[in-house]
Parts: C-alpha cells; sequence; structure tokens
C-alpha cells in the first residue's frame, strides 16, 4: 500500500500545539488526572478502540478508519513498509496515520509497534546491531544499554514510539529457530541483560526524551523451554521450574519499568497463554506488580479454543490489554461490543485495559508531543552508531579453537584468500528480522562485509583474493572461510538437524586438503554441529548474526581487539546432546558455557 503524508508544515504545526498541554502532563500526578478525565468521558466504542492493533496495510477505508474505529495502535510487521523504505517515508506515514488518530472526539494519539529486534531492522539503511545472542556474549551490560539506546533514536527518526523487545526467553533448546533471539540458557544472564535493554529503550524514565521509546519484553511466559525446541508449542515442565528459569526476566524487567509485556502463542503444559489468567493476572500483573500493558502476540488470539466471540472473551478476561489483531478490526470491535453488553467481559476489565494503554501514552509524552521528531533523521545508520555496532561485534565473536597461536593473522602477508559466499553478504551476516521477516540472502541493505573489512585492514600491498567454493586455493598465505546458517525465523528457523550445510563441509575439507592454514568464521543464530570442522581448521571463531558492521570481525581477526566474547549457550558434541545445558546431570558439553579463548 503506497502511503504518502497529507499534511501541510502549516498543519502540522497547529496540530502539533493543538494537542500540547499547558501542564506537565508527563508529570505523574497531572498524568494519572488527565487518564482519568480521558476515561471518564469515554464511551465504550472509544475504549474498543484504544485496545485494539491493527497492521498498517489491513486498514481499509484508508485512513478514515483510524478516526471512525478510534484505533489506538498501529503495527509493522516484519517487511511491511512504506513503498520507499527511507526514514522521511517512514516518518511521512506515521505522521499522516497519526493525524487521523487525532482527529477522534478526545484527540488520543496513537502508539505505533514495531519488531525493532537488533536495530531498526525493517528500515533500510539502518544500523544492525548483533542479535541478542551475540550481545549475551559479551556479557556487557553497559554495552547493551549502549546499542538499545541508539536503536531508540533511529527508531524515534522514523516517529515510531514502540518496540517490541527485548525478547527475554531462556532458550533450552538450539533445534528452536529463534534461539539467537535469546540472551543466553541461563535466567541470571538474561534478566541482567533484559533489564539494561529496557532501561537502554526508555532512557531509565519512559518519555524523559524524544527518543524514549516503550520497550516490550516478550514473549511471556516459557516460549525457549518449549518442547524439543517447536515455536509456539508447549512447555512441559513444573511450574517451580517455570519460576526458576522464564519468569525471573520479567521480574527484572518489571523492575526496570517495562511499558508492555508480550504474551508468548506457546503453552504451559497444555494451556495457552494467551489464555491464563494465573499467569498474566495473578502473576504478572499481581505478583510481579507489572505496571504497563499486556499485548497480544500476532494474530495470537485466534489459537483459543472456541468460537471468535469466546477466543476474545477469553484473552481480555485473562488479563490482555491490547490486541495485536492485526487484520479484522471491525469483527473484533463489534465482538468486543456484544460480549459487554451481554456482561461476559466486565466494563471494569476494559476499563483497566485503557488505563494502563492511556497511561504508556502519557509517560511516552504522546500528547505533548505526538509527531516525528525529524532533527533525530541525521542519527540513522550514523557514525556514531555504526561505532557502537562495531564494539559490539567485537566484543561478540567468541574463540573456540586457535592451535599454535594461529590468530591474530599476519597483516603483512603478501597474498590473503577470504573464501565462502557469507564472506560478502551483508544478509546472511544480518540474519533473520532484517528489512523482511525472514531475512534473506544478498545485499539487503547498507554494511560492510567480512571481505570488504578484510581488503581495508590489511595493507594495499597485500593480494586479498576471494573465492566463492576454496577453489584455487594453491600460493596463499592463509585464508579466511566464512561458513554459516541461511537467513531464517521464527518458524522456518526450526531444525531437527544442526550440522553445518554439505557445501560448507565440502568447502572446508577442500581448503583442508589445499594445505593452507586456514580460520573458520562461523555465523549462525545458535550453536552447531562441527563435525570435522573443528578439526580440520587451524583456528574457529564463532560470530554468531553480528549485523552490519564486518570491520569488528576484522579486528579480531587481525589482533586490533583482543577476542573476549563467552559462550552464552553450551555447545553441543552432536545432536543426540541437545538439549544441553549448564547444571544439567552429567554435563559434557563440546565447550561448555562461559568458555571463550583470548590471545
Amino acid at each position: 500500500m503506497k502511503i504518502k503524508s497529507l499534511l501541510s508544515p502549516l498543519l502540522l504545526i497547529m496540530l502539533m500545539v493543538s494537542c500540547s498541554k499547558e501542564n506537565n502532563i508527563s508529570d505523574p500526578a497531572n498524568g494519572e488526572n488527565l487518564v482519568s478525565d480521558l476515561i471518564s468521558k469515554m464511551t465504550l466504542d472509544e475504549k474498543i478502540g484504544q485496545m485494539m492493533q491493527v497492521e498498517r496495510s489491513a486498514i481499509t477505508n484508508y485512513p478514515q478508519d483510524i478516526t471512525n474505529y478510534f484505533i489506538g495502535s498501529i503495527l509493522s510487521g516484519g517487511g511491511s513498509a512504506p513503498s520507499n523504505n527511507n526514514v522521511a517515508a517512514w516518518a511521512d506515514m506515521y505522521d499522516n496515520f497519526q493525524s487521523f488518530a487525532l482527529k477522534t472526539r478526545l484527540k488520543i494519539p496513537m502508539i505505533y509497534g514495531i519488531d525493532a529486534v537488533h536495530g531498526n531492522n525493517n528500515l533500510y539503511g539502518a544500523t544492525i546491531f548483533p542479535h541478542n545472542i551475540g550481545l549475551g556474549a559479551t556479557g556487557n551490560f553497559n554495552l547493551v544499554y549502549d546499542v538499545e539506546r541508539a536503536t531508540a533514536e533511529e527508531v524515534a527518526a522514523t516517529g515510531i514510539d514502540w518496540t517490541f523487545a527485548p525478547c527475554i526467553a531462556v532458550p533450552q533448546n538450539e533445534r528452536w529457530g529463534r534461539t539467537y533471539e535469546g540472551f543466553g540458557e541461563t535466567a541470571d544472564l538474561v534478566k541482567q541483560m533484559g533489564q539494561s535493554a529496557v532501561q537502554g529503550f526508555q532512557t531509565g524514565t519512559l518519555g524523559s526524551t524524544s527518543t524514549s521509546i516503550l520497550a516490550c519484553a516478550k514473549h511471556f511466559l516459557g516460549d525457549g523451554g518449549t518442547k524439543d525446541g517447536h515455536d509456539q508449542g508447549d512447555v512441559q515442565i513444573s511450574e517451580s521450574e517455570i519460576r526458576r528459569i522464564h519468569l525471573p526476566g520479567y521480574d527484572y524487567a518489571a523492575k526496570a519499568g517495562v511499558g508492555s509485556v508480550m504474551v508468548s502463542f506457546s503453552s504451559i503444559n497444555g494451556q495457552k497463554m494467551h489464555g491464563s489468567y494465573h499467569w498474566i493476572t495473578d502473576v504478572l500483573k499481581g505478583e510481579l506488580n507489572f505496571k504497563g500493558f499486556v499485548v497480544s502476540d500476532w494474530g495470537g488470539i485466534d489459537q483459543l479454543p472456541g468460537d471468535y466471540k469466546t477466543k476474545v472473551e477469553t484473552a481480555i478476561n485473562a488479563g490482555i490489554d491490547m490486541i495485536m489483531l492485526p487484520y479484522d478490526y471491525k469483527t473484533f470491535f463489534a465482538t468486543v461490543k456484544q460480549l459487554v453488553s451481554e456482561k461476559r467481559i466486565p466494563e471494569g476489565r476494559i476499563d483497566e485495559a485503557v488505563k494502563r494503554i492511556l497511561t504508556a501514552k502519557v509517560q511516552l509524552g504522546l500528547f505533548e508531543r505526538p509527531f516525528t521528531d525529524r532533527s533525530l533523521i541525521s542519527k540513522v545508520g550514523s557514525a556514531e552508531h555504526r561505532s557502537i555496532a562495531r564494539s559490539a561485534v567485537r566484543q561478540s565473536l567468541v574463540l573456540l579453537k586457535n592451535d599454535n597461536s594461529f590468530l591474530p593473522l599476519k597483516k603483512n602477508a603478501s597474498k590473503v584468500l577470504v573464501v565462502g559466499k557469507a564472506a560478502d553478504d551483508i544478509g546472511t551476516q544480518c540474519g533473520g528480522w532484517t528489512i523482511s521477516w525472514q531475512g534473506s540472502e544478498g545485499k539487503t541493505t547498507i554494511g560492510t562485509t567480512i571481505l570488504e573489512a578484510v581488503r581495508k585492514a590489511l595493507p594495499v600491498t597485500t593480494q586479498v583474493a576471494y573465492s566463492l567454493d576454496g577453489t584455487g586455493a594453491s600460493g596463499f598465505d592463509y585464508a579466511i572461510v566464512v561458513v554459516g546458517e541461511k537467513p531464517y525465523a521464527e518458524g522456518n528457523g526450526d531444525r531437527s538437524d544442526l550440522s553445518l550445510s554439505a557445501a560448507d563441509q565440502t568447502i572446508i575439507s577442500r581448503m583442508k586438503s589445499s594445505g593452507i592454514p586456514f580460520v573458520t568464521v562461523l555465523i549462525s543464530g545458535r550453536p552447531m554441529i562441527l563435525g570435522s570442522v573443528l578439526n580440520d581448521s587451524n583456528a574457529l571463531l564463532a560470530a554468531w548474526l553480528f549485523g552490519t558492521e564486518a570491520d569488528g570481525v576484522a579486528d579480531i581477526l587481525f589482533g586490533d581487539y583482543k577476542p573476549t566474547g563467552k559462550l552464552p549457550y553450551s555447545w553441543p558434541r552432536s545432536m543426540s546432546q541437545i538439549p544441553i545445558n549448564s547444571g544439567d546431570p552429567n554435563y559434557d558439553p563440546l565447550f561448555a558455557f562461559g568458555f571463550g579463548l583470548t590471545y
């Protein structure tokens, strides 16, 4: 859907002035008064509108339905972008949507959500940071704060004010295709990293600056613990184990003031999380004293049992405040009205949901600053943010093997060979959730590949050659071989075999036969079954899905930075060992949780 701004600069100014308040409504007391006043004036229709989140492309009567149905939130699913995928087009789109939200009787601004999970990753040209698995390997909480602070600035530059991040899952089985979205396999690591991420997105106090965006801890609860690592599967463990492994991250996020929590598609012992009053209301809102609002996942209520009316009733009564529909908002709107009139959903439950949503909007400063701060546009893909990303990359790499101190590589070599398609592929090194939902190979966005980084790092007198498959390797001083997984995201990433591809194994065998010493750089979203790769390589680096800044990889390869990364996941010897996690009985991994060499 092609979307253009309908706002003139003068109209923008007039709207911004009309929506400003004489008092500082972000002050807690004033904010509470505003929320109470609004709720007292709202009709049921206006309240239901606040509880709806609609995919941008699904607004059938565009854009008047934003006003007609009082739509309180819009989102972009993975890859859902304006036709011109640049920062100005995003800002125009956001401001246009917002202008129609402000045409409603009470002029309540909308909030716009997006999966900015490793940078503003839907936006072409944005800085793409390492996925959470790499950030977990850094063990650096301050770095995580800096990464998410930079991400928040690049998101805010497009007008968007809400990210569906951080993922604070504690993945227990590497078969799961979302393993790379988790910081690691232990609750202690995840809860600390997640708390720093929340604080980075929200800048400590939500709404304290125009670059503060709403964080969303996800996916509540236990998504990393499903049987056999099946996405959206069933967590078949006791409540005490849920509390020991999967709940602490949410406790820390709540204490950090996280503004929203997203419910998981998965189940706990057969009960879908989207219908769990116990976990959502009793534990999250009650026991953990979570003050923000709860949002469903994409169409998550549709997986509940019963007819549609029953699904809606179950989800809202369980404690979900905003429903990511994401399409048929008209049916949802009418259904909730019926359920309230039939007293199947209490009006008090509706009021609680709306109060939580409006409170977050007030805290964000949306009533005072409803439109894009375009002074932030220069922050997107800036040198400052790419420098933070480069630092994150070099701190995330884990050195698994370094026979005879093969690394760091000598810069005075005369001929160097770089091998593998992944060595010159931005899409592969970024992984899923990059420009599109599943990600893709190729030059998907702006960045530096490993091949380009190697050429920059070496003197101009050094001949750097490139081979896709390792052929023609004779006569080189050494080689840098890059192999690993192709991009994927949830669902498509679930795998029963984590062995390297046959093509990658052939490349490694070919390089071993050439007699040239080489380092293998593994790009992956999880530990892989290495087979003969470990023995055949002189050195081995786990680079994870490191994003757009491959100069950080070169920093490690050539000794400009000593490796400091430590494994955030136990590394299995074979598929028969999976699941394997720190603290298991008879724990015998290939590399233990926390392992990592240095120079």
